[in-house]
Formats: C-alpha cells, sequence, structure tokens
C-alpha cells in the first residue's frame, strides 16, 4: 500500500490558509468502497484508510515513511497564481467596464 505525503490545499470555504502549512501523510486506498447492501452506505475494510499523519515538514514525513518501510510518493504544492490588483484600480479611467452603483 503506496503513502502519499503532500501538502493540502486550502479548502473552497476558506479565505485564510489555516492547514496549509503541515504535510500530511495518508494511505492511498487499496480496494474501492463498496455499497452495504442493507443500508446503502459505502463501507470499506481497509483500516489504513483511515490514518492520516500530520507533520511539520516534508523531511519528517518522508524520514517516517522510510523508518517503518512505508513506499511512499511526494506531491509538491503548487504555488497559486496571485493577480495583485488595488482597491484603487476598481475606479480607473481606462477600466475596460464603466463603474456604476
Amino acid at each position: 500500500m503506496t503513502a502519499r505525503i503532500y501538502k493540502p490545499a486550502k479548502t473552497a470555504m476558506q479565505s485564510g490558509t489555516a492547514k496549509t502549512k503541515r504535510w500530511l501523510l495518508e494511505f492511498e486506498p487499496e480496494r474501492p468502497r463498496e455499497v452495504e447492501p442493507l443500508m446503502g452506505w459505502t463501507s470499506s475494510s481497509d483500516m489504513r484508510q483511515q490514518v492520516k499523519l500530520w507533520f511539520d515538514t516534508k523531511e519528517e514525513a518522508v524520514a517516517y515513511a522510510t523508518r517503518n518501510g512505508i513506499p511512499y510518493r511526494v506531491e509538491e504544492p503548487k504555488e497559486p497564481a496571485r493577480r495583485p490588483m488595488s482597491y484603487s484600480d476598481n475606479f480607473k479611467f481606462s477600466r475596460v467596464a464603466p463603474w456604476t452603483h
């Protein structure tokens, strides 16, 4: 079973950068989830799928995986493309669309 080491991206509901500074080691599912016939719940007999380990640095996560003999892959984080814009740009004379109330 392979582990994935990555820095989680912020969710769409976050405006800040909470839970995006630390590295996460989680196991990939060994087999797909199954639908339980009586109640219709999705279930899995894979217990490693529930394990999530947080580390402060990527090196700590890699050292843990190698020390315990866990095959892993590291996914480097992608920096978001930020477009700097100031509030005064909304009122520029050369604005493409006219500003109205």
